[in-house]
């Protein structure tokens, strides 16, 4: 497993973390012996304190739960299990640390553990290398754990107050991809007076992400168009993600709701990933907004904002912070802003403000890194491209992937040159 994920992970000395923790097949990639362990160590490295954990709906949950309290009970500190919980709620109701149990948007057969520190921040390349080399560490016992059943009224009431708006008279579908939110969004769109159709809200354990959330919109995009709906949000098992369909089940990805609440709520910088599509760049540079562009993973979008001193970030993924009473990522919190900067309009209208390159993307499965002669292919095609259309190859930071990306102002260009660089990586991975 180190190797697999030191490879997909494509960062420093880590073995174990990738982009956004630890992540892998359970049984497999993630074992209980693992989880144990990284319970110890994060709870060594924290200071044997006070580590909050929350999980999303898979069926592993429970299991992978209580090793990672194990661990920290070896290394001397005070689990607190708070059970179902979105991810973005772990960050803010964290004690020393904040733990979730989570693969995110992956399939129901993964799991993982992501890491917050006791400000709620995902922690740094060099923090996770420092938990990595205590996996081995002696125990040293004497921990305790503690159950707690508030923390969801807590952060209810924390994101509906702060975030929330009047929305009565609004139509929305809100899918929560029968994860974490699954008990939670609906009710904070139905208590600001929105008409909600609630679907992806039966979890049985082995639905998260499933045909639907953020990672499959088809279903929502029906129930809009079928029941003549306002709009949709989707979210993913974890709720740090959040995508949205229009009135007429089109999808609109995170560079346009981005492109929305910059505008709306008036920020002069933002910060977005390599990935983000051209299209916005050119909309906030004509507004005279900074855009600061980084590597792809929510948390380097949150370190380039706190750098730099700004609020607002995300990814095409559905990745929206919003760091005005949050601390990190909120999939309700950026989706009741969303219906928030959209009032008087419809989101088409809304999104059509930012001009859409085309994307073309492959996906080429592979153990081993991006080989140095795509590396080189692209940067040469980027110099002779010379901003009007690009291309962009990297490694994933949560699958054994060489992720490829062609965009220009056409589809037909844009396929060209994702499918350039997508050969050229096939022919070198043999």
């Amino acid at each position: 497993m180190a190797n697999r994920l030191a490879l997909s992970g494509g960062a420093g000395k880590r073995s174990y973390f990738g982009t956004d923790g630890v992540r892998g097949i359970v049984g497999e990639d993630l074992t209980v012996d693992l989880v144990e362990r990284l319970g110890k160590a994060a709870s060594l490295w924290s200071g044997r304190g006070r580590v909050f954990v929350g999980r999303d709906t898979r069926a592993s949950g429970p299991e992978l739960e209580e090793a990672f309290a194990r661990g920290v009970v070896a290394a001397g500190g005070s689990a607190v299990l708070a059970g179902v919980l979105p991810t973005p709620a772990v960050a803010l109701l964290a004690l020393d640390l904040g733990v979730v149990i989570t693969a995110s948007h992956n399939p129901p057969e993964y799991n993982g553990v992501k890491l917050f520190d006791s400000d709620g921040h995902k922690l740094t390349d060099a923090a996770e290398e420092q938990i990595e080399e205590l996996l081995d560490a002696p125990e040293r016992g004497g921990g305790t754990i503690d159950r707690v059943d508030v923390a969801t009224d807590s952060y209810f009431e924390h994101i509906v107050e702060r975030f929330g708006s009047d929305l009565s008279g609004l139509r929305i579908a809100v899918d929560c991809a029968n994860g974490a939110y699954s008990g939670i969004a609906p009710e904070a769109f139905e208590q600001l007076g929105a008409e909600v159709t609630a679907i992806g809200v039966e979890p049985d354990g082995e639905n998260i992400n499933l045909g639907c959330g953020a990672t499959d919109l088809s279903l929502l995009s029906h129930e809009v168009r079928e029941k003549g709906l306002d709009l949709g949000v989707a979210f993913d098992g974890d709720g740090d993600r959040m995508l949205a369909v229009d009135g007429r089940g089109e999808i609109v990805d995170g560079d346009q709701i981005l492109a929305v609440l910059a505008l709306h709520l008036g920020v002069d910088v933002v910060a977005v990933t390599v990935m983000t599509n051209l299209g916005f760049h050119r909309l906030l540079e004509e507004r005279g907004i900074r855009v600061l562009t980084t590597a792809v993973g929510d948390r380097y979008v949150l370190e380039a904002l706190r750098r730099e001193g700004g609020i607002l970030g995300g990814e095409q993924s559905g990745h929206v912070i919003y760091l005005r009473d949050h601390v990190t990522g909120d999939g309700l919190a950026a989706a009741l802003l969303l219906c928030d900067a959209i009032r008087g309009r419809t989101l088409a209208a809304a999104a059509a403000v930012m001009p859409r390159y085309a994307q073309a993307k492959e996906n080429v499965r592979t153990f081993g890194g991006v080989p140095a002669a795509a590396l080189a292919e692209a940067e040469r095609l980027n110099e002779e491209l010379a901003g009007r259309a690009r291309v962009l190859v990297r490694p994933s930071g949560t699958e054994p992937l060489v992720r490829v990306l062609g965009e220009a102002e056409t589809d037909e260009e844009a396929r060209n040159l994702c499918a350039r660089i997508g050969g050229l990586v096939r022919r070198e991975l043999g």
